[in-house]
């Protein structure tokens, strides 16, 4: 099996703050950080550093050479990000003094995929292999229709929930890994006890991993559910722990091992990045994770 994550590559700055910026507020922040990230890059990351070997694809604009570096540095093959014109997508990052986070994305090079270096890219794989996706790229859509052609189990992370989200069949997404507020968008379910089923009679044919934050994980298909509790640690930035959490998840499976097994990887793995500052520098390396 190869494993594609075709998804964002971003620059995070990110601020420092007492409390998130309130309507018509102004405040001061204490720190500015630059941080790589997007949720593409951070799920690639995660992926090697599981150790799997990962294609990432997608694009970076004129500013955005340190994220082909840093890709390369951690294992993840580069031959499929495209160089454009213009800025490379960011965000604007504001972190509070509990870690809670709110975040500002700006597209950039995230929104420059063609129909053409789609099709480029989803020739070099087939049927068997697995495609990875979040939405902080353009025309998902046509990236999910000509996955499924070729026959590649899709992974959907249905994250910034939004509009364009509307255009693609999800009915062929084969996994599904999304928060709480994306199931609650996805379904109109309010109750989180009955999302998972939610979920399930949404798109019976899906296999589901839904993050709770401190409530811990739940996972659920046709013929099982799981839960799995966190590991609780002080918080310094939640930023990249649900794509911490999606890349040791989906490793874990790749892997063979159970579907408990794989959660409680996870779980371990997104402790891990939550006690440290950044998104993509927050993701803890295999030998980390404690057995």
């Amino acid at each position: 099996m190869k494993v594609l994550n075709f998804g964002s590559l971003n620059i995070d700055y990110v601020y420092s703050v007492d409390h998130i910026l309130r309507e018509g507020e102004t405040i001061l922040s204490s720190k500015l950080e630059e941080f790589p990230g997007g949720k593409g890059l951070n799920q690639s990351i995660a992926l090697a550093r599981a150790g799997v070997p990962v294609y990432h694809a997608g694009a970076v604009g004129q500013d955005g050479g340190k994220l082909l570096e840093l890709c390369a540095a951690n294992g993840v093959n580069t031959d499929f990000i495209a160089r454009v014109d213009g800025k490379n997508g960011h965000t604007m990052i504001q972190v509070d003094k509990n870690g809670q986070n709110s975040i500002l994305l700006f597209g950039g090079s995230n929104q420059a995929q063609t129909e053409e270096h789609i099709s480029q890219v989803l020739e070099h794989f087939g049927e068997g292999d697995m495609i990875v996706l979040q939405n902080e790229v353009n025309l998902l859509d046509l990236i999910i229709e000509k996955a499924y052609e070729r026959g590649m189990t899709i992974v959907l992370n249905p994250s910034p929930y939004d509009e364009k989200l509307k255009a693609c069949d999800m009915s062929k997404v084969s996994w599904f890994l999304l928060n709480e507020v994306e199931a609650e968008q996805m379904t109109g379910e309010k109750d989180i006890a009955r999302m998972p089923d939610a979920l399930l009679a949404q798109y019976p044919g899906a296999r589901f991993v839904l993050t709770l934050g401190s409530r811990g994980s739940v996972y659920k298909d046709a013929q099982a559910e799981y839960h799995q509790d966190i590991f609780p640690v002080k918080a310094v930035d939640t930023t990249a722990a649900g794509d911490t959490f999606t890349g040791y998840f989906l490793a874990s499976v790749i892997e063979g091992r159970s579907i408990p097994e794989a959660l409680r990887t996870a779980a371990l793995a997104s402790s891990i990045a939550v006690s440290r500052p950044g998104a993509s520098s927050s993701i803890p390396r295999r030998e980390e994770i404690p057995v």
